[in-house]
């Protein structure tokens, strides 16, 4: 018998009056999930702070269970667009050793910290930002890596139901792989964020995020689609994909992860 369980926990607030329609962050961070439809501007002074977790626990022939969380944070000054974000994902299963005896293991802990900071230039929908980044990663090629960037963002396409944001300049990484050995260096990162809303009730999105650096490029990439079930209801289909172009021999170059959650607004 298997039971899978997927609860996606989403909590919101704004405060305040409406903004300039140019108040809008122009481009999430690589741990933001999609929303069903484009979000209302967050009042100048004011906070829109979400709270994701999903469950899947296993039984039967597999035994095993993980958990998934999200927390994301914005603010929106006069001048400045700032955004927090910390995500985690843990996985343990049940193994069984030769001599029969069934115990919990811990096979998946990785957790990514962001912050990011924008100035608003003039012009709407460009940026001047700066973003520092830690994943530790347990069970991955690299077990910590840290990033730091700064650039320009700007918004190249923007209609009634399509955005596309994109983002690039210098950083620098330092990282520790798995096998002890450390690595850092000068980075040249880009980003960009593609949103389609497909129907009232239906948003597809996708967010890539690249880093170059004098050793290791590193890619993250997810693709969702969210449509609404009820009012407040919403479901989710993600796909992500995070890869390094460098790692031990015994490590492979991509991790994937495929989710299907729901997600509650209020």
């Amino acid at each position: 018998m298997k039971s899978i369980l997927v609860l996606t926990l989403a909590l919101a607030a704004a405060h305040g009056t409406t903004a300039r329609a140019d108040d809008i962050p122009f481009l999430d961070n690589v741990h933001t999930g999609s929303v069903i439809a484009r979000t209302d501007p967050i009042p100048a002074g004011g906070w829109s702070t979400s709270a994701e977790l999903g469950a899947i626990m296993t039984s039967g022939n597999t035994n095993g269970s993980s958990v998934t969380g999200k927390i994301d944070a914005r603010q929106e000054l006069d001048n400045w667009s700032n955004e927090y974000v910390v995500s985690g994902f843990f996985k343990d299963d049940v193994i069984v050793d030769p001599q029969g005896t069934r115990h919990r293991q811990r096979t998946a802990e990785r957790y990514a910290l962001s912050a990011k900071a924008a100035l608003k230039l003039m012009g709407e929908g460009k940026r001047a930002f700066a973003l520092a980044s830690h994943v530790n990663d347990k069970f991955g090629a690299y077990t910590s890596y840290t990033t730091f960037a700064v650039g320009h963002g700007s918004q190249w396409y923007n209609t009634v139901d399509k955005t596309l944001d994109v983002e690039l300049g210098p950083g620098y990484f330092s990282g520790q792989r798995i096998d002890g050995e450390a690595e850092s260096g000068v980075t040249v990162r880009g980003a960009a964020r593609f949103r389609w809303e497909v129907s009232e009730a239906a948003m597809f999105a996708q967010t890539v995020s690249v880093e170059r650096g004098t050793s290791n490029m590193r890619s993250v990439a997810e693709t969702s689609l969210s449509t609404r079930v009820t009012g407040a209801m919403q479901m989710k289909a993600a796909f992500s994909a995070r890869n390094d172009t460098n790692v031990p021999p015994e490590k492979r170059n991509t991790d994937t992860q495929t989710s299907l959650t729901l997600v509650y607004s209020f």
